[in-house]
């Protein structure tokens, strides 16, 4: 068998338990995230619509995932000075280039629904 060797930094090695980019991994790829960013690819959106475009994500969970994402500059918050305050929230480039892996993730899903179901259905019997 022949191990895969990488050539980059250290931090960029996900097979590193201290690597910076298994954090990174770690913070994209869960469920709510995946989601908020393919929401986001439309365009920019305020909060409440976010929430409504997420069907079943808490205030919470939006919240923190949103700073997640913001924390790894893949979207950029916009408050606005009104009265309710507005926040309005737009991926940024690199958001917008995670989003092209997402529509993939989507698109595999879809194709391969059926097959998952009888998969689900026969493990489970």
């Amino acid at each position: 068998m022949v191990t895969k060797q990488f050539d980059g930094p250290p931090d960029a090695d996900l097979r590193r338990a201290d690597s910076l980019a298994r954090e990174i991994f770690s913070d994209v790829a869960t469920k709510w995230a995946l989601l908020i960013i393919e929401a986001l690819g439309g365009g920019t959106l305020r909060f409440t619509e976010l929430r409504d475009e997420v069907a079943g994500i808490s205030h919470k969970m939006l919240t923190q995932n949103l700073r997640v994402l913001e924390r790894n500059g893949l979207l950029d918050r916009r408050v606005h000075a009104t009265v309710p305050p507005r926040v309005d929230y737009t991926l940024t480039e690199p958001g917008r280039a995670l989003r092209a892996t997402v529509d993939t993730m989507c698109d595999w899903t879809q194709r391969h629904l059926a097959h998952i179901e009888d998969a689900r259905r026969r493990f489970d019997a």
